[in-house]
């Protein structure tokens, strides 16, 4: 996994040329389901994880869109962290006869089987968001910076926590390499304040309510935290349900990840400290323009396989320049 270190300046700076593109009519399930475009250019199969979240919904639906613009018609499917689903969505799209997978893999180990059958099938697999733990595979594979958004949001958390006392961590999937590069990238910032102390981090797997049940078993072993820092936004606002029953959300700073439409209300009314913006809508849009690419091309016309995307430090004094789920005017 990419690991750098960045100072907090960087996330203003970096540049997002490439533009959002609207968000598509088709729904994602665990099947797969036709989006009902003409497609003179042929079948693009997306693959995203569980659209009941807004990032991955996001995902899927920029993605989708952005085919449709480019003449294909389009299946959207979901495998919710299951491999054995997201092996059969990609027998579905090969034997659909897709011209490209575009894929957020369930997996960094167990997905590289699926990802190994669409290739010998000549199909060709664009990954998005997540990667496998093997290159030279994917014919691209496009992820947000994570290690240089979690420097960017500790740094945020210290500046607005304090850099002395008790504070807990909430973690994404063990499965999604992304959870233990933010967890690292979180550390390596942390672990410079030696008054700060973390009395407890519990796997919440993405999961608003798994993150709400294991905050409050944190909460009873250690009541008397000042801050909480969470892998994502959906983790941070079970986080923040959990300290307001038991009154305990005052005084306590809680930062997200990701950059939801939810994450910016709980900004606005101050509940939520801080999220960092993964820029899901620019890379999912440019998965599928590196897929046209490369079924027009034989190339995706990146200079590597893997292509990181920074991240963006939103603070309360920024939630109104939102103009779409995950996308700043800056952006645009």
């Amino acid at each position: 996994m990419f690991k750098r270190r960045t100072v907090l300046g960087l996330a203003a700076a970096a540049s997002m040329a490439m533009v959002f593109a609207g968000p598509a009519s088709a729904q994602s399930d665990s099947g797969s389901k036709s989006d009902g475009s003409s497609g003179g250019k042929g079948l693009m199969t997306i693959i995203v994880n569980d659209p009941s979240n807004p990032y991955w919904k996001t995902e899927g639906d920029v993605a989708a869109q952005a085919a449709k613009d480019l003449g294909y018609s389009v299946n959207v499917g979901a495998h919710k962290g299951d491999t054995n689903t997201e092996s059969r969505l990609i027998d579905t799209a090969i034997t659909n006869n897709s011209k490209a997978i575009i894929l957020d893999p369930a997996n960094a180990d167990g997905s590289v089987g699926a990802v190994k059958k669409a290739v010998q099938a000549n199909i060709p697999v664009i990954l998005v968001n997540a990667e496998i733990n093997q290159e030279g595979i994917a014919k691209a594979q496009l992820v947000s910076n994570n290690a240089q958004g979690a420097a960017l949001g500790a740094q945020q958390w210290v500046q607005m926590a304090g850099d002395k006392g008790n504070f807990v961590e909430l973690t994404g999937a063990p499965s999604d390499n992304n959870a233990a590069t933010r967890s690292n990238g979180y550390n390596t910032v942390l672990s410079q304040y030696p008054d700060l102390k973390k009395v407890g981090s519990q796997v919440a797997n993405w999961d608003r309510t798994q993150g709400h049940d294991k905050m409050q078993g944190m909460l009873q072993a250690n009541p008397n935290i000042m801050g909480v820092i969470s892998g994502n936004d959906e983790m941070a606002l079970g986080a923040i349900a959990a300290l307001k029953e038991a009154n305990k959300l005052k005084g306590v700073t809680v930062g997200g990840f990701d950059g939801s439409p939810a994450a910016i209300d709980a900004l606005k009314s101050g509940e939520l400290a801080y999220t960092v913006l993964q820029p899901v809508a620019v890379f999912s849009k440019k998965a599928v323009q590196e897929a046209d690419s490369l079924i027009r091309t034989g190339k995706t016309g990146a200079d590597t396989e893997k292509q990181l995307f920074n991240c963006i430090l939103v603070t309360q004094d920024m939630a109104d320049q939102f103009v779409a789920p995950f996308t700043l005017k800056s952006m645009q």
